[in-house]
């Protein structure tokens, strides 16, 4: 009998698959998708419901002859791209291109790559799931409809090459707004005072391991609020010689339950939290760690349960797996009495499982010399979390102390209330200090979930052991600390924070989180600086016009309601048909206006409120091809432009020009240094009357002999550094080390290149090719 045909989507998972099936199955791959819409133009025929105009992809045609061949011996084809809307996607367009001649055809699901699960799998195939392919060719219409409607008004009206995405620019609009209210964020003074104290004791002698801290709560009936220096000085100034004594001492235990299993959200969060890992960086490793890994004896095996899922389900298979490795590693106290289940939020495909190992067996450090270190890293952190999620609560003892101050002589105060408060003139100064005391580890001992606050380092000391305090214990007063403080501005996005941010607001589903970040990213929308995200001035821009003009293509609910549709497209309660004639009709007008009444930066420019220098016009922002710059509303009879930069209240501030004493090529004017997304470049001074511009020479001359070249400072298309020669194209000399001036000992070479060695030890050689000279940098 003829093997049957299993394709899926990548080689890596068919490697893995290969070696369980054996002859029953040939397993092919098709490397992704086969078909998509086209480049070069929409693609979409609006008027013959919304009909998509999918191609075969140049790059896919021998893969489709490949599988077309292998299906014609086969008896059956079995397709098992990804269980998910673009996996599904995959799947159809396969289907629409294979000769299969009425053959049976089947739809098969891998949500772990194990014996047991890939066995189950093929015993219990599907058929092609329509619901989920609407919802994944409804998000993709509606993505083309928006990208390639809007983006060419923003060519027109700002610059070529710019674009707007569905869900991407709702991100770039939070990230905006977040921005905007740290730049409009005005700083308040406050003040707190802390008492470092110790238990009084009969010999008067204090053990430095008695000491704690407790900060001033309340001032009589009112809360502590210390605005200034002045009126802390006044309460430090009361507080002097009074008697302190422990007023209360509240003691409550409190239970923390381990956090859930992750989902994809979550557990992209985590990874940046501790791995610092990019959320596409841990997609990409959970995705190896999915499609199975080469563990020695065993082969290539699946290490963990497909990780795009917003579903918290464990199966029974796997908490019973799980339950039995912490009775037999932990003992009974870590063990709850029953399973662990976790809620999941509405609407999520709980056909999935969490993202868990495949085997709780297979510990992180059995794996160590398998997994690469991101692979290893990754796993442990769901390896850990799987486990954890299925452990007794932590119990942890928190003891608060309330401590009463009082002047010499005034009265015993009647416990905490308004009333003895005012009985007492109001004079009365209470602190407090809060321990806290893990009583049991619980979940604990294996992990520990962190918070953004954690991860930048924000949470402080950490609160500690209290010594032993009953009420009415007097106590020694060692010192009154006061300190200056001021309120902080909401802090900017963290690509974590960000992904939480639209998980609860509903926007993005689990494929697309990662992308989302690296989208606006990459089209220079957005900035990456110390982990945290901030808008550049191009994002800024965009979001302003999408903003004024596409208001509901950038509201956070109509976003969320959009997914909520394709939510229910999937579910099959809503033809995908509709969601795409509401969008559309709506989403047309809206084009139409925008078309008419956006405004042309190209011709008028962006008014900024700051008057030119030289003639006291208006300046408008302008959009070069090096970024945005200032022009004089006035041009021709007013030529002043200039580079700007924003103050930390978003104001405008113009850069002095830096004159480079050098002469433009063109037209003979003065070259001026200006910065550009590249780095910094000469310009000419009569822009834009001139366009001349050149790198910045390094002051080193081209190696290649008979060339009266230098060598500058160049970037390829992609960003990337290197040096070349001013006489290009007559010269092709490229260098990817840094060039420094000097002549070669050997062959006389003008220049000399310097570079580093495996273990960072730098040297130097001869930048002209075939010349061996090498020497070390102190040379």
């Amino acid at each position: 009998m003829a093997p049957s045909l299993l394709i899926v989507e990548s080689p890596t998972k068919a490697k893995t698959l290969n070696r369980y099936l054996g002859k029953d199955f040939i397993v092919k791959a098709s490397v992704g998708h086969v078909k998509d819409l086209p480049k070069t133009k929409l693609g979409i025929d609006v008027e013959n419901q919304f009909k998509p105009e999918y191609q075969v992809l140049r790059a896919k045609k021998k893969v489709l002859k490949e599988l077309n061949e292998a299906a014609a011996k086969a008896q059956a084809v079995y397709l098992g791209p990804d269980p998910d809307r673009e996996g599904e996607a995959i799947a159809w367009h396969i289907a629409e291109e294979l000769k299969i001649n009425g053959k049976p055809l089947y739809r098969v699901l891998f949500y772990e790559l194990t014996p047991k699960a890939i066995r189950e799998a093929l015993q219990n195939p599907g058929r092609l799931n329509q619901n989920l392919y609407d919802a994944q060719q409804a998000r993709r219409i509606l993505d083309r409809l928006v990208g390639y409607l809007i983006s060419p008004i923003l060519w027109e009206k700002v610059k070529r090459g710019l674009s707007a995405g569905r869900v991407q620019s709702v991100a770039l609009r939070l990230i905006c707004e977040r921005e905007r209210e740290i730049q409009q964020f005005v700083p308040e003074e406050y003040w707190s005072i802390t008492a470092e104290l110790s238990p009084k004791r009969d010999e008067g002698v204090t053990d430095t391991a008695e000491l704690f801290e407790a900060k001033l709560w309340r001032i009589g009936a009112k809360k502590c609020e210390l605005r200034s220096k002045e009126q802390t000085e006044a309460v430090l100034k009361a507080l002097e010689g009074n008697t302190f004594h422990v007023l209360k001492v509240e003691k409550k235990q409190r239970r923390k339950n381990a956090p859930p299993p992750f989902i994809t959200s979550t557990l992209q969060q985590e990874a940046a939290r501790k791995l610092r890992f990019p959320a596409k960086k841990t997609m990409r490793v959970a995705q190896r760690l999915y499609e199975g890994v080469d563990i020695g004896h065993e082969g290539a095996v699946g290490l963990i349960t497909y990780m795009r899922t917003d579903s918290t389900r464990l199966s029974d298979e796997a908490l019973k797996a799980a339950r039995a490795y912490i009775g037999e590693r932990y003992g009974a106290p870590y063990l709850p009495s029953k399973p662990n289940v976790y809620k999941t939020k509405a609407g999520a495909q709980d056909a999935h499982e969490a993202i868990r190992p495949t085997d709780v067996a297979r510990t992180p450090e059995s794996l160590e010399k398998f997994l690469s270190r991101d692979e290893l890293a990754l796993y442990s952190l769901i390896w850990k979390r799987f486990v954890a999620c299925q452990m007794s609560p932590a119990q942890i003892a928190q003891t608060t102390v309330t401590i009463e101050a009082r002047a010499k002589g005034q009265d015993k105060g009647d416990g905490i209330s308004c009333e003895g408060a005012r009985k007492r003139g109001g004079r009365v100064h209470w602190f407090r200090a809060t321990g806290s005391v893990v009583d049991f580890p619980g979940f604990m001992v294996l992990y520990t979930e962190s918070d953004d606050d954690e991860a930048e380092g924000k949470n402080g000391t950490a609160q500690g052991r209290l010594p032993a305090l009953v009420e009415g214990q007097l106590l020694n007063l060692h010192k009154l600390v006061p300190k200056q403080h001021f309120t902080q501005p909401p802090p900017r996005y963290s690509e974590a924070s960000l992904i939480k941010e639209l998980e609860e607001r509903g926007i993005g589903r689990p494929s697309t989180y990662a992308t989302i970040v690296t989208t606006i990213v990459d089209r220079e929308y957005v900035q990456e600086n110390r982990r945290h995200l901030a808008p550049t001035e191009l994002g800024l821009l965009i979001n302003d016009l999408l903003t004024a003009h596409f208001p509901e293509i950038v509201d956070v609910e109509f976003t969320a309601k959009m997914e909520h549709s394709l939510d229910e497209v999937e579910n099959g309660t809503r033809p995908y048909l509709k969601v795409l004639e509401e969008f559309y009709e709506r989403f047309r007008t809206t084009l139409s206006e925008a078309q008419k009444n956006m405004l042309n930066l190209k011709v008028a420019g962006l008014p900024t409120g700051v008057n030119c220098p030289e003639c006291d016009g208006p300046l408008h922002i302008r959009f070069g091809r090096n970024g945005p710059f200032l022009s004089c509303a006035n041009y021709p009879q007013c030529r002043f432009t200039s580079n700007y930069r924003r103050d930390e209240k978003g104001q405008i501030q113009l850069e002095e020009r830096e004159f480079s004493g050098q002469m433009c090529d063109k037209c003979g004017s003065p070259m001026v240094l200006k910065k550009g997304r590249f780095g910094e470049f000469l310009a000419c001074s009569a822009y834009p009357q001139c366009k001349h511009t050149r790198p910045v020479s390094l002051g080193v001359a081209c190696p290649r002999e008979g060339c009266d070249g230098e060598i500058v400072e160049r970037y390829s298309k992609k960003g990337k550094k290197f040096y070349g020669c001013t006489r290009y194209p007559e010269c092709h000399v490229v260098l990817w080390d840094r060039p420094i001036a000097g002549t070669c000992p050997h062959c006389g070479s003008p220049a000399l290149l310097e570079k580093a060695g495996k273990k960072g030890d730098k040297y130097i050689t001869c930048a002209r090719a075939g010349c061996r000279y090498k020497a070390p940098v102190e040379s």
